[in-house]
């Protein structure tokens, strides 16, 4: 069987099934077998775990996952790709599953419950970019049993979710990430270890998952919708963000009374606030409601 990290058996495969790549997926496929190694490593894959891939393309990181772990379960939403899967590359294996699905329809659950016991799994993804926050954000919000998420992205992605207050590339996605998993970039990849070239360049991103939030709130929906809106227009202070914003229902008067009780200016920005400051402004401001 040919590993298809090398892009010469990439480009057999393609030419044998006559695949056309999809724009509307965003698809780019690795042909650099380093940089699947870094992945494999990064996510710490073992013979125990059971992995779930969303987007195995045409099966180049899944051999490897396969190789090391207990147990895949690969979910590709281009129907075209399924017989390369099924019949050629990955039907060496007896421990992968291939399910032709759209990753955001899926009861992950119940895949958990069933294949591995509700116990947590690993995700490996390489991530169609205009996506990757909705699958991120939905997998941590349906609260799926998972140990960590090993995710490519565009590389200012990455750098957004493991961002620092006052910075620029901090904003709704840093704090959100963060709320969930600690983040930690295991390597920049650059544009010509995918076929066809992306326009931009990659990192890996390992998202450890919190076993607790580290801050505790009484509404965490109502905490990220401030964390929104305080974003939504960057420029303005954080008085005139959350009060104009509807979904906020807050005042003026009383966030500037929440500031002032958090020894904060009342001119300051969204972005100069950490979590720990959002989740006690989002409590002061809910005892206000």
């Amino acid at each position: 069987m040919a590993t298809l990290g090398d892009p010469k058996n990439t480009i057999e495969i393609l030419n044998k099934y006559h695949f056309v790549f999809q724009k509307k997926f965003g698809q780019n496929f690795l042909i650099d077998t380093h940089v699947l190694e870094k992945i494999i490593r990064a996510a710490d894959i073992t013979k125990d775990d059971m992995v779930l891939e969303i987007g195995p393309g045409i099966g180049t990181m899944t051999q490897y996952l396969c190789e090391n772990a207990r147990e895949v379960v690969a979910v590709e939403i281009d129907k075209n790709l399924i017989p390369i899967l099924t019949e050629d590359t990955l039907a060496a294996y007896d421990n992968v599953t291939v399910i032709n699905e759209d990753i955001l329809k899926l009861d992950i659950n119940r895949l958990v419950e069933e294949r591995n016991g509700g116990r947590p799994i690993k995700v490996v993804a390489n991530l169609p970019y205009y996506i990757t926050t909705p699958i991120i954000m939905g997998l941590f919000e349906s609260h799926v049993p998972i140990e960590n998420i090993t995710v490519m992205v565009q590389k200012e992605v990455a750098d957004r979710m493991q961002s620092e207050p006052g910075s620029k590339d901090y904003g709704a996605l840093s704090l959100a990430v963060q709320y969930y998993a600690e983040p930690y970039i295991a390597a920049n990849v650059p544009q010509n270890c995918f076929m066809p070239r992306p326009n931009v360049g990659s990192a890996v991103i390992r998202l450890t998952l919190h076993k607790e939030p580290p801050v505790k709130v009484t509404d965490d929906r109502f905490m990220f919708r401030l964390v929104r809106a305080s974003f939504n227009q960057r420029r303005k202070t954080l008085v005139n963000s959350l009060s104009n914003a509807p979904e906020t229902g807050v005042g003026k008067e009383a966030v500037l009374e929440a500031l002032e009780q958090m020894q904060l200016s009342p001119t300051i920005r969204g972005e100069a606030l950490s979590l720990q400051e959002f989740a006690q402004l989002s409590e002061l401001l809910l005892q206000r409601k």
